[in-house]
């Protein structure tokens, strides 16, 4: 089944909320490469836009990539090197770019720390990790009780190239209240202190966690920046399946 590609990106932009983010974000999310015109019966999902991925959609007959990251941040100012030789394939191969970084770190059912908190099976859900007038994160309570160990061996079965969960330890030994802020969200640690969180899982961490962590007595997983972010675009294929479209996961896990 063939869909128009602007259908394609308006289902997104509306499913994810995108315009709520434009102030927030300095990702230029929506689509970031290609034309609105044209059909849309293959479409391709990774969490990166690197040469790599680009490379494998281009491969795999994607009339589209998504992915969490992509090509701009701010403003791309020339089109040479590196920028050149990712976006020169997209063009020549009429492959549209659809890019989805803060809405889609946010949205509490189809993002990725939904997605977490899906594999944790926390419940009374509440948005976490205020940015402006949005959230990026998502937290609850564990069905089941979690020691320490038990919550970085769960953690440790995300796909992240094989590296283990760092654990920063100074909190409970039992965990029950988790905050879940993918990607990079050590800054939103307080807020976690704040809500009463026994831990804060997120992908990575900054020097300064250390201290503050231990300082605020709360645990913090660093499960890996890839391993926390491959939630969401695989939401967003599976919306795509639901269209009628073909789909394909590009899985480039950089152990991060």
């Amino acid at each position: 089944m063939a869909m128009d590609r602007a259908d394609v990106i308006a289902r997104y932009d509306e499913q994810l909320d995108t315009a709520a983010y434009a102030d927030v974000d300095a990702s230029a999310n929506g689509l970031q490469v290609g034309s609105e015109t044209g059909t849309v019966e293959r479409v391709a999902f990774a969490v990166d836009a690197a040469e790599a991925t680009i490379e494998a959609a281009v491969d795999a007959g994607a009339d589209l990539l998504v992915t969490h990251h992509g090509l701009v941040w701010g403003g791309l100012d020339r089109v040479t090197g590196r920028e050149y030789d990712r976006i020169a394939p997209l063009v020549e191969n009429d492959v549209g770019l659809y890019v989805s970084h803060l809405p889609l770190d946010g949205h509490q059912s189809l993002g990725n720390a939904a997605g977490v908190a899906d594999r944790l099976e926390l419940e009374g859900r509440e948005p976490f990790g205020e940015l402006g007038p949005v959230h990026v994160g998502q937290r609850g309570r564990a069905s089941r009780t979690y020691t320490v160990e038990e919550l970085r061996e769960t953690l440790d079965g995300f796909d992240n190239g094989g590296r283990p969960t760092q654990v920063l330890d100074f909190g409970p030994d039992e965990i029950s209240e988790i905050a879940v802020l993918t990607g990079s969200g050590a800054d939103w640690l307080s807020e976690a202190e704040a809500v009463g969180a026994d831990a804060l899982v997120t992908g990575e961490g900054k020097q300064q966690v250390y201290h503050e962590a231990r300082e605020a007595g709360v645990n913090v997983f660093l499960a890996g920046h890839y391993a926390t972010e491959t939630f969401g675009v695989r939401s967003l294929a599976a919306l795509a399946s639901e269209w009628g479209l073909e789909t394909t996961y590009l899985d480039f896990p950089t152990g991060l």
